[in-house]
C-alpha cells in the first residue's frame, strides 16, 4: 500500500475556517463606526445650519428669554448695552431712560397690568447709541454674510428706532406674548414680524388696533432713507 508523503498531505488540507466568534466581532466593529461617522456628520450639519438663525442684532439667548447680542470693544452702558434683568422701571439705566417718554410711559401702564397676571417685562435693548448701532450692524454682516441680508435684522444708525430712542426690545416669551395680545390697548405695537421682541408706540391703536407689521425692516419705509 502506498503511503502519501506528509508534504503531500499537508497541501491538499483545506484552508482554516474563519471563526464565527471573529465574523460577529468584526461586523460589530464596523456597526460601532459607521454610528460614530453618521452622528459626526449630523452635528456637522446641524451646527452648520443653526448658524444662521436669527437674529444677529440680538443673537444668543439670555436669561431673559430674549436674545442679546454680543458686545465687544468699550461699549458700555452709556451706549445702551444693558446687563441683565433691566425691567422698564429702571431709569438708572441709559437704554431705558432715554427711551421716548411716551414709549416709556405706555411700557409701565402695561407692565403694571401684565403683573397681574404674573408677566415680568425685562428689556433687553432699548435706546442705543449710533456707535453701538453700528457695532451691531457690523456684527450682522459678518453673521450674514452681506448687508442686504444683515438689513432684514439691523439697521443703520441713521435709520433706527432705537438710536431714535423709539423702539423697545421685550425679554421673555410671557411678556411678548402678553404684548401680542394687549399691546394695542397701550397703544404698543409688534412692527416687524420677525421679531416678536420689537415694540414702538402707536398711538391710533388704542382706537384702531396696530398697523399691519412690515415682513422685516426692509419693508419699513424708514429704513430707506
Amino acid at each position: 500500500m502506498t503511503r502519501t508523503p506528509p508534504s503531500a498531505r499537508m497541501s491538499h488540507r483545506p484552508p482554516p475556517r474563519i471563526r464565527p466568534l471573529l465574523v460577529i466581532g468584526l461586523l460589530v466593529a464596523i456597526t460601532v463606526a459607521t454610528a460614530i461617522l453618521v452622528q459626526q456628520t449630523q452635528r456637522s450639519s446641524s451646527s452648520s445650519s443653526s448658524s444662521w438663525l436669527p437674529p444677529p442684532a440680538s443673537s444668543g439667548a439670555s436669561p431673559n428669554g430674549a436674545a442679546r447680542g454680543e458686545v465687544r470693544g468699550q461699549l458700555d452702558e452709556s451706549d445702551g448695552v444693558v446687563p441683565d434683568h433691566v425691567t422698564v422701571y429702571d431709569d438708572g439705566i441709559p437704554a431705558v431712560a432715554k427711551l421716548d417718554a411716551d414709549l416709556r410711559g405706555a411700557l409701565r401702564e402695561a407692565a403694571g397690568d401684565a403683573a397681574d397676571d404674573d408677566v415680568d417685562f425685562y428689556v433687553n435693548s432699548g435706546w442705543r447709541s449710533p456707535d453701538y448701532q453700528n457695532q451691531l450692524l457690523r456684527e450682522a454682516i459678518a453673521k450674514y454674510g452681506s448687508k442686504d441680508e444683515a438689513a432684514r435684522w439691523v439697521a443703520t444708525p441713521s435709520t433706527s428706532p432705537h438710536v431714535a430712542g423709539d423702539a423697545v426690545d421685550i425679554g421673555d416669551s410671557d411678556a411678548q406674548e402678553w404684548l401680542s395680545e394687549h399691546g394695542a390697548a397701550y397703544g404698543l405695537c409688534q412692527i416687524y414680524r420677525n421679531e416678536a421682541w420689537h415694540y414702538e408706540l402707536r398711538t391710533e391703536a388704542t382706537d384702531e388696533g396696530c398697523p399691519r407689521m412690515y415682513a422685516d425692516p426692509t419693508e419699513d419705509p424708514r429704513t430707506r432713507q
